[in-house]
């Protein structure tokens, strides 16, 4: 499909700079793809559109502090590293700023000597795999050298790290976070869990494949880039047995979707697992796994509004972003949310 068939016109002044002050204040816009209409409502409101029964998936990867600042060691060049994702022991695929000058051999200091990283190999658009040299124990080292890699349409660092979190983060390893789970608070969840809803965990690290641009113009020419994600067996087992029960398993946030789809996809049903994936969901895509989905508002032209295109259909997706521009909705990682639902 053409890329120009996923634009719309966003204001700058709809990208949120900051979350809202409480979690689940924020805007929910409730969309019934079977009726193609539509309800405004506060996220806290998700509770009167959950049933017994119903599954709840969430992606509980933690982001790391994983933009790094350094200097080469044999020029003093200022140097920007992000950490992709950890390959084997201290090698990590990283996406690396000024990268032409960054060549096998290569090394990059952060931080005095505390943190090295050694240049092995070189891949295009900017990807290296890299080398971490440092003493101790490497999440506490990058905790103290490392920043959080916020978006770049978010100018400013937020006060609090935690607000860049899901406040059920727990596997660390994600340069991005799960942004559609910014809305749920821990008394949200304990409400959620006693209107008989099961509330259930997926990993994935999210790396360049949820967040790198779509760069021509023919969408089935665009490669995802693989990430990790975890599957446990009680998970697989839960989601199992609603899929036989005909219960509804709701995704938040298109990772937890892309992990789900991808395990369901590769082996006809959940299964404790563990790989990467590199799955591109995009219109004319049959969905096996999820019932309906929680989501933030995305970038024009993107892989996640490509994704809720397929979930929700391509014109009426546009239609309802159209909708929320008009209604000034908050647009991306601290914007408003969407449930999407409905056969």
């Amino acid at each position: 499909m053409d890329i120009n068939l996923f634009d719309f016109d966003l204001p700058e002044k709809l990208i949120a700079q900051t979350p809202e002050k409480v979690r689940d204040h924020s805007r929910l816009l409730v969309v019934n793809k079977a009726t193609q209409t539509t309800e405004d409502k506060h996220f806290y409101d998700i509770l009167d559109y959950l049933v017994p029964g119903d599954v709840l998936v969430r992606n509980d990867t933690k982001v790391i502090p994983a933009r790094l600042l350094g200097v080469k060691e044999d020029t003093h060049a200022h140097v920007e590293v992000l950490l992709l994702r950890q390959l084997h022991g201290d090698v990590w695929e990283c996406l690396v700023g000024n990268a032409k000058t960054v060549k096998p051999g290569v090394r990059v200091d952060f931080g005095e000597g505390k943190l090295i990283a050694e240049c092995i190999e070189v891949f295009d658009e900017g990807i290296r795999h890299m080398k971490m040299i440092y003493e101790g124990i490497f999440l506490e080292v990058l905790e103290t050298l490392g920043k959080i890699p916020l978006p770049p349409y978010i100018k400013t660092q937020v006060s609090d790290n935690s607000r860049y979190q899901t406040v059920y983060a727990k596997v660390e390893g994600s340069a991005a976070a799960p942004t559609a789970g910014f809305h749920f608070t821990p008394e949200l969840f304990e409400k959620i869990k006693a209107k008989g809803v099961t509330v259930v965990d997926v990993t994935l690290h999210i790396g360049l494949g949820t967040f790198r641009p779509v760069k021509v113009t023919d969408t089935t020419q665009h490669h995802m880039h693989s990430e990790f994600y975890i599957v446990s067996q009680q998970t697989a087992d839960i989601l199992n047995l609603a899929k036989k029960e005909g219960r509804r398993i709701i995704s938040v946030g298109t990772t937890s979707t892309r992990t789900l789809e991808a395990v369901y996809q590769k082996y006809g049903q959940f299964k404790a697992c563990s790989g990467d994936t590199d799955i591109f969901i995009s219109p004319g895509y049959k969905f096996l796994a999820i019932d309906a989905l929680i989501t933030n508002f995305h970038l024009p032209k993107s892989t996640l509004l490509m994704l809720v295109s397929a979930f929700a259909g391509r014109e009426f997706m546009l239609r309802v972003y159209q909708e929320a521009v008009s209604k000034q909705y908050r647009f991306f990682s601290f914007g408003d949310a969407m449930f999407i639902y409905g056969k």
